[in-house]
């Protein structure tokens, strides 16, 4: 008996160390995440509350298991170059890219830390990935917009300004490098309509309202404004500017259309957010980045402003009102 108790007693002693061990192995996982906003932004903090409360249900509740350092860049491009070298220099075990010109500036600080990204246009012609189905290397992510895209943003603005007859494209080139193949599918659709569409690239403020102001003198002119890290942090003067000129304008978010403008036809940013965490938590439970494909949005809100349209002395027509994912009055 004694000896039987002897064992069981050693093995018990034996596997107390290893099971303290184990709990002693178990490191803080750190997510870096960087961001073309500023922290005060109104769309910056939703965005933050959709990931985490979506990490939580996917069992990263205790701060002791997990950290995540956040960095705030706005549209900046010398300060997302230097916040993408200082979140890389964390060494965290995956890094969240949000938008085009955040994911190029970290890719180029690492080839090795797993990148998930959100809001990112045409990845494979970027060079991030090499296929959405097989991304290989150490980036895959969520794209956000497709090209076709730009056509619809024609067909909606017709259909709630029929007036129109011209349209100008407004991005900035800097941080919207895949202007031009939106702009190209927005002047096919547009010339179907006899509509001329105008290239508006703009890097500041003042190109920006000389831009707005240059389509106003034209006779029935409107906006298109792409996804963009520059238009997103300036989406309130341009909006203004809209407002001040009389322009119906067409926008890729819904945090335009609730801020003033006319309408917005596009993804839903912090479902984007949500589901990027599914993403993160198996990359730290042990996947690699190359074998999670790239996926596409799964779906689109179109928002219509009332209370611009009759400020613009629009009727907007009942069916489209129907087709809306809201309205506002």
């Amino acid at each position: 008996m004694r000896r039987r108790a002897f064992i069981a007693l050693l093995g018990g002693a034996a596997a107390w160390p290893l099971a303290a061990r184990a709990q002693q192995s178990e490191r803080v996982r750190r997510i870096g995440v960087l961001m073309p906003l500023a922290a005060d932004d109104p769309e910056a903090q939703p965005r933050v509350k959709a990931f985490e409360q979506a990490l939580q249900k996917l069992g990263w509740t205790e701060r002791s298991r997990l950290s995540i350092d956040y960095r705030w860049a706005g549209s900046d491009l010398n300060r997302i170059r230097s916040y993408a070298a200082d979140i890389v220099g964390l060494a965290p075990d995956v890094i969240l890219a949000n938008a085009t010109p955040v994911l190029s500036a970290i890719r180029q600080e690492t080839r090795t830390i797993p990148i998930v990204f959100v809001q990112v246009i045409d990845p494979v012609s970027r060079g991030f990935v090499k296929s959405l189905a097989q991304p290989g290397g150490n980036i895959t992510g969520f794209t956000n917009f497709e090209f076709p895209m730009g056509g619809k943003w024609v067909e909606v603005l017709k259909e709630v300004a029929p007036r129109i007859t011209s349209i100008a494209v407004v991005f900035n080139p800097d941080t919207a490098p895949y202007g031009e193949p939106f702009f190209q599918q927005i002047t096919t659709s547009a010339s179907s309509l006899s509509i001329e569409a105008i290239e508006a690239r703009v890097r500041n403020a003042v190109e920006l309202e000389k831009a707005v102001a240059g389509i106003a003198a034209k006779s029935n002119g409107s906006l298109i404004v792409l996804p963009d890290t520059f238009t997103t942090v300036h989406r309130d003067s341009i909006i203004a500017l809209a407002d001040r000129h009389q322009l119906p304008g067409v926008y890729p978010f819904r945090y335009f259309a609730t801020r003033g403008g006319l309408v917005s036809y596009g993804v839903d940013a912090e479902d984007l957010f949500r589901r990027s965490a599914g993403y993160i938590d198996r990359i730290l439970k042990g996947e690699k980045p190359a074998d999670l494909p790239v996926q596409a949005p799964t779906k689109y809100e179109l928002v219509i402003n009332l209370k611009t349209a009759k400020a613009l002395g629009l009727d907007v027509p009942w069916i489209l009102q129907q087709r809306a994912d809201e309205v506002i009055e």
